[in-house]
């Protein structure tokens, strides 16, 4: 697994964690099998029927539409997971982390063909080798990576905040922040909101967005809860 570094539009760098060629070579082998198990179920299905998988249109289209839609449908609908990039805990998202746009989802599955199914992912193998951000032809396209969502577990055991599979982070400028600064600023932000310290989590807001070279468009206490839960999806991942 390899880390790389963006720099957005506000001139902050995030780190990610791009996945590696095995897990996603992994992940691909699953989804196709899981298709290969689809398509084999239908055939079998419709001979059992005494039909041809391709007599008519619409036994010919229960079969390849499928197949052909599978990537794109899965990652729109999964938040840029397919069964097989679930199971080995990897997600599409754009290069500052944020979730990619059905355009992004497109791109990438319009070049799938090259990348993966014309040179037997040799292209696409050593496109993500080379470029160092866990990229294949289509991710550079469409501007998105697939990164590891493994989970950092030193992060957890201090803050233990349970974060929703769909998640959506708000503020992945949040990453430049280490784990150390993170935990105090959890801890400072528990005492005030425990104790109605309403003016310590205004001047943690101020502090965070200046840090961050963000303008929050919540209230200081639902801003620091938002990047506390962002971080803490990102520890995560």
């Amino acid at each position: 697994m390899d880390n790389y570094q963006i720099e957005t539009a506000q001139n902050v760098r995030i780190t990610q964690n791009a996945a590696s060629v095995l897990s996603r070579g992994i992940a691909y082998l699953i989804d196709y099998l899981i298709l290969i198990a689809y398509i084999t179920t239908v055939v079998l299905i419709l001979s059992g029927m005494n039909i041809s998988p391709f007599e008519t249109w619409a036994s010919g289209l229960v079969i390849t539409l499928p197949f052909l839609l599978y990537h794109l449908l899965m990652e729109v609908f999964l938040n840029g997971q397919s069964l097989g990039k679930m199971a080995m805990n990897i997600r599409v998202v754009m290069l500052d982390g944020s979730k990619p746009k059905f355009s992004a989802y497109l791109i990438r599955w319009l070049l799938r063909t090259i990348d993966l199914s014309l040179t037997g992912v040799s292209v696409a193998v050593l496109t993500v080798l080379i470029n160092g951000k866990g990229q294949r032809l289509g991710d550079i396209a469409a501007k998105t990576t697939v990164i590891s969502e493994r989970r950092k577990s030193s992060l957890l055991k201090t803050m233990a905040t349970e974060i929703p599979d769909n998640y959506s982070p708000v503020y992945p400028q949040v990453t430049i922040i280490d784990d150390v600064e993170m935990r105090r600023i959890n801890s400072i932000f528990k005492d005030a909101k425990l104790n109605s310290k309403h003016n310590v989590i205004l001047q943690l807001s101020k502090t965070l967005e200046r840090k961050l070279n963000v303008k929050a468009q919540e209230k200081p206490v639902t801003f620091v809860e938002t990047l506390i839960k962002d971080y803490n999806y990102y520890a995560q991942k």
